[in-house]
């Protein structure tokens, strides 16, 4: 009997599998989350990247969501000027007589928070969701102070 079974859980046919998705994790029985692939529905949707530009006219952002229907996404405004993006992606139901073999595709619920500038218009912002790009459009104010030279009188 070799000892390489006993290092990794008693694993005999998965350790030389390129296929399989028993991959040793040192620190799954540590009380704390796993850094390693999330693997349940309870994982976090980590692969949410989302972009923010700032245009003269509106701060926008896009949010790469494939597969997600705008139903399964939240867009919210806080009234200390915070924008969140959420949403939560489900496990796929799983047949018991199904094999497999990769398992890359992220589920779970994901959380984005935003502090926004002063100068938005936080009741003109808009949303829209087409082929899994999210994009949220803040309207930015008009700048009234435009900044220029005061001169000041030096006493003494």
């Amino acid at each position: 009997m070799s000892m390489i079974p006993s290092f990794f859980g008693n694993r005999r046919s998965s350790i030389f599998d390129p296929f399989s998705l028993d991959v040793w994790d040192p620190f799954k029985d540590f009380p704390f989350p796993s850094p390693s692939f999330p693997r349940d529905e309870n994982s976090a949707f980590v692969n949410t990247r989302i972009d923010w530009k700032e245009t003269p006219e509106a701060h926008v952002f896009k949010a790469d969501l494939p597969g997600l229907r705008k139903e399964e996404v939240k867009v919210q405004i806080e009234d200390d000027r915070v924008l969140q993006i959420s949403g939560e992606r489900n496990v796929q139901k799983e047949d018991k007589n199904d094999t497999w073999h990769r398992v890359e595709r992220s589920s779970g619920k994901f959380l984005r928070r935003f502090r926004l500038p002063e100068n938005t218009k936080m009741q003109e912002v808009k949303a829209s969701m087409e082929n899994g790009v999210l994009t949220v459009t803040v309207p930015k104010e008009e700048a009234v102070n435009k900044p220029g030279v005061k001169s000041i009188e030096i006493s003494g």
